[in-house]
């Protein structure tokens, strides 16, 4: 069974999600009232097939009652960062076409939303009463929907990953969950712990995968460390995905209080998002075991790829074979490049997406010489087994004299240095060639931030790396701008030295 109103039907009583600090739970058959209950609501608003709702909400149960009140009634469901500011939120709106949008005050920039004639607003309490006004039954015009996310933004304005809609009976089975259960054993005893904020593609996927297959969700208000040990532990947790600087910040924890914490249920951790070091991971696994899995991909849905951890102890550094669709490494013109050389990352075979009002990235991200072959922008390549390697983004590469320089080798370098929290490596400008290396370093101790310190860093990069890629400088900022699913911010920080420049 792969629907949340499937499991209703056998055991409503079953907790669908519940908050891992109490704030606030669902069983499946409340979800499935709920959800009923939001469709006609949305039917009464005038939303129809094909139309967008968006929320704009923290963690919350009501998440889910939103997401699946629009999935039965064919709608896109378009998730809004809470870090976002009115305005940048507003452009979100106008942009996707939502007729609806659920906030909450807890939401900085909610109260400063503009109005406008063509989108009703809700507060939570407003959404709240307004379901409960309304039929407990079905629609009768009931179509499948599906989430429509936006891009982080990272490297520009962030953009609509439009898909088309699914066909059929809403409860049919889904890809997403069943790539989940295949890859990863997930069903109705799953316990699955989403620590990050559920308007990102990944969290937001999991914990509805996670319900069609009639399992748990257990959300997390926010993500913080010894939290995530306490809720593996209080609630039995078998599965949980995480990013990369979730991992380096689990592993800063002293190891009597990671120690503290049975973690005994845990049978699977999944991550991605951004690269991780292999010094991390490996450290990863020395503490939990052999049940790290990993994958590559994108809100687009062009393809995948897909390591296991013993794959992984062989290939370390690697993001594994393709599961969904074929790789192929390309050069700018599109011609496909031999084994180890690095390109652009190509899949066949994926969904056929589009950016919504935005034909020039959405051609953009096509091969010039196949056009069915699309890309997300990540520099790679393959080796003589097909596993494949990241190696950067294609828009943070630096060229310096000629040279590509690719920033994150040494970002990964400087995040082992053990008094560094965090890194970024930018390119800046130089008369001579162009761009030079420049690291921003995010120090665990603040006090840190000295010249002194900064020496050290140069030469810990000369020790391991050549000297074309070694920083000619290092800036310190008390935190970086990094966003909950562990991607870098880096134009906020480019753009500091390029636009005084």
């Amino acid at each position: 069974m792969t629907h949340p109103r499937l499991h209703a039907a056998s055991d409503s009583g079953k907790t669908a999600v519940v908050m891992s600090d109490g704030s606030g739970s669902l069983t499946y058959g409340e979800l499935e009232d709920r959800a009923n209950r939001g469709a006609n609501l949305l039917r009464s608003l005038g939303i129809s097939k094909g139309d967008t709702i968006a929320y704009w909400l923290p963690n919350c149960p009501e998440v889910f009652e939103i997401y699946w009140a629009g999935q039965r009634a064919g709608l896109y469901i378009t998730p809004i960062s809470t870090a976002l500011t009115a305005i940048e939120a507003d452009y979100i709106i106008q942009n996707s076409g939502a007729r609806l949008v659920v906030g909450s005050p807890d939401v900085a920039g909610f109260a400063a939303l503009p109005s406008r004639s063509d989108v009703t607003v809700l507060n939570l309490a407003d959404w709240r009463n307004a379901v409960e006004r309304q039929s407990e039954g079905q629609i009768p015009d009931e179509a499948p929907g599906f989430h429509m996310v936006y891009s982080s933004g990272t490297t520009g304005r962030p953009k609509g990953v439009r898909l088309p809609l699914p066909e059929g009976d809403v409860t049919a089975s889904h890809m997403l969950a069943e790539m989940s259960a295949s890859a990863y054993g997930m069903g109705t005893n799953t316990v699955y712990l989403s620590p990050a904020p559920l308007y990102h593609t990944a969290p937001l996927a999991y914990t509805t995968s996670t319900q069609r297959l009639g399992g748990t969700a257990v959300v997390m208000p926010k993500f913080e460390p010894e939290a995530t040990l306490a809720a593996i532990e209080q609630f039995s947790v078998t599965h949980v995905q995480m990013v990369p600087t979730m991992f380096v910040r689990l592993l800063q924890l002293p190891a009597e209080v990671r120690g503290r914490y049975d973690l005994s249920s845990l049978q699977v951790v999944i991550h991605a998002a951004a690269p991780c070091p292999v010094e991390i991971k490996q450290r990863m696994f020395d503490w939990l075991g052999p049940i790290i899995y990993e994958y590559y991909g994108g809100s687009e849905g062009n393809g995948s790829t897909r390591i296991g951890p013993e794959e992984w102890l062989r290939k370390p550094g690697s993001v594994g074979k393709a599961s969904w669709g074929v790789v192929h490494i390309c050069d700018d013109e599109g011609n496909e490049l031999p084994i180890g050389d690095q390109g652009l990352i190509y899949f066949e075979g994926g969904w056929d997406f589009k950016y919504l009002d935005d034909e020039t990235k959405t051609r953009d991200s096509r091969n010039p010489l196949h056009p069915t072959w699309t890309t997300l922008g990540d520099i790679g390549y393959l080796d003589e087994d097909g596993y494949l390697f990241l190696t950067d983004r294609k828009s943070y590469m630096i060229i310096s004299g000629g040279v590509n320089i690719y920033p994150q080798e040494i970002e990964n370098l400087l995040i082992t240095h053990p008094k560094v929290a965090d890194a970024a490596v930018i390119g800046v400008p130089n008369p001579e060639f162009g761009e030079e290396v420049k690291a921003v370093v995010q120090p665990l101790n603040p006090a840190d931030a000295t010249p002194e310190f900064a020496e050290q860093l140069v030469e810990f990069c000369r020790e391991s790396l050549s000297s074309i890629k070694c920083p000619r400088s290092v800036d310190f900022e008390r935190e970086l701008p990094r966003l909950d699913n562990g991607k870098l911010y880096k134009r906020l920080i480019k753009d500091r030295y390029w636009n005084s420049s």
